[in-house]
C-alpha cells in the first residue's frame, strides 16, 4: 500500500473546512439499494466486502451536482473508515456513466446571483476529486458509456478504471470557455507525447480502445460483461488491490485503436502540440490540413470566436 502521510495532513485541512465537515458525515449502508437522499442522486448495493456507489441522474445522463458530490462525500468517508468494506465500486445508471458537472445548474444559479452556492459546489467538487485519487482502499470505476469532464474527474484519479466500446472520454470544457479542471492536469499531463495537451485543447472523444491504449483505463471489456465483473466483484472478500485486479483481468479483452484513431498519428500530433503557445500550435497545424485534429481545432476556434 501506498504512504498516505501527506494526504492525511491535507485531509486534516479539508475537514476543518466549513463545506467538508458540514458533507462529511458517517452513514449506515444495509445489504439492499438504499434510497434516503432527496432524489435518489447515489444509490447503494451492498456487497460481501465491498459497496458499490450508483451515480442516478439518467436523464441527464448522471451530470454531477452538488447532491450527487456531497452524497459521495459522506459515503466514501464513512466506507473509508469501516474496516468491513474492503474496496467500492462507481458506476453510471443507465448509458452514462457521468456527462461530468452540472452546469446548467450552476449557470442558473449564477443568473441568480447566488454565488455561494457556486463556491459551494466546485469545494464539493475538487474535495470528491481529490478523496477518490488518494483513497485509502481500491477503487473500481465502471465506465460503460459518457465519460466526460467531472465524470472522468471522479474515476480516473481511482485505481482501477473499465472501459467498453460505448465509453466515449472527453474533457470538453475548452468548448464552454473553460478550462479542463477536476484532476484533469494530473492525468492528461501523464498521458504518452502531447496527446494531453491535445485533447485539454480540443476536447476531441476517445473511445474506450483508445483510452486502454493511452493509459486511462486499466482495463477492457465488453459492456456484455459488465453484469458478470460485477457479480464477481460482488463475491470478493479482500482490500487487495491484485485479488481485483486478477478478478477484472479474468474478463479482459485485448482491443486496438481503429486505423483512423488520432493514436496511429501520435509522432505528428506531437509536432504540433510540443509548442508553448496556442498561436504556435495552429501554426503547425497549418501545415498539416490532412490530420484530424486540425479540423477539430478549427471548429473550436470557430466556437471561441463566435463563428459558428
Amino acid at each position: 500500500m501506498q504512504s498516505f502521510k501527506s494526504t492525511s495532513i491535507l485531509r486534516r485541512f479539508l475537514q476543518k473546512s466549513r463545506l467538508v465537515s458540514q458533507s462529511r458525515s458517517f452513514c449506515g449502508v444495509s445489504s439492499h439499494v438504499i434510497i434516503d437522499e432527496p432524489e435518489s442522486t447515489v444509490l447503494v448495493e451492498g456487497k460481501a466486502s465491498s459497496r458499490t456507489g450508483i451515480l442516478n441522474r439518467p436523464h441527464v445522463l448522471n451530470a454531477i451536482n452538488y447532491s450527487i458530490g456531497s452524497r459521495l462525500m459522506k459515503l466514501y468517508k464513512s466506507w473509508e473508515d469501516d474496516p468491513d468494506i474492503g474496496f467500492v465500486v462507481l458506476k453510471g445508471n443507465d448509458r452514462a456513466f457521468s456527462a461530468g458537472g452540472d452546469i446548467v445548474s450552476l449557470y442558473n444559479l449564477l443568473k441568480q446571483g447566488n454565488f455561494q452556492d457556486c463556491k459551494e459546489f466546485c469545494w464539493t467538487m475538487y474535495s470528491l476529486v481529490y478523496v477518490i485519487g488518494s483513497y485509502l482502499k481500491p477503487h473500481v470505476a465502471l465506465l460503460n458509456g459518457v465519460t466526460m469532464g467531472g465524470g472522468a474527474g471522479i474515476s480516473i484519479p481511482g485505481t482501477f478504471r473499465v472501459a467498453t466500446e460505448k465509453t466515449v472520454f472527453a474533457t470538453p470544457e475548452t468548448l464552454i470557455g473553460y478550462h479542463p479542471d477536476a484532476g484533469a492536469s494530473f492525468y492528461l499531463s501523464r498521458l504518452p507525447g502531447y496527446l494531453g495537451e491535445y485533447l485539454a485543447l480540443t476536447g476531441d472523444k476517445i473511445n474506450g480502445a483508445e483510452m486502454i491504449s493511452c493509459g486511462l483505463a486499466t482495463h477492457y471489456s465488453h459492456s456484455a460483461k459488465i453484469p458478470l465483473i460485477e457479480e464477481q466483484l460482488g463475491t470478493l472478500i479482500t482490500d487487495d488491490p491484485s485479488v481485483i485486479e486478477r478478478s477484472l483481468e479474468n474478463w479482459g479483452e485485448i482491443v486496438h485503436p481503429d486505423p483512423a484513431s488520432i493514436l496511429h498519428r501520435i509522432e505528428t500530433l506531437d509536432k504540433c502540440f510540443s509548442h508553448d503557445t496556442v498561436e504556435e500550435i495552429i501554426d503547425a497545424l497549418d501545415l498539416k490540413p490532412d490530420l484530424p485534429c486540425y479540423h477539430t481545432l478549427l471548429r473550436l476556434l470557430g466556437y471561441t470566436l463566435g463563428w459558428l
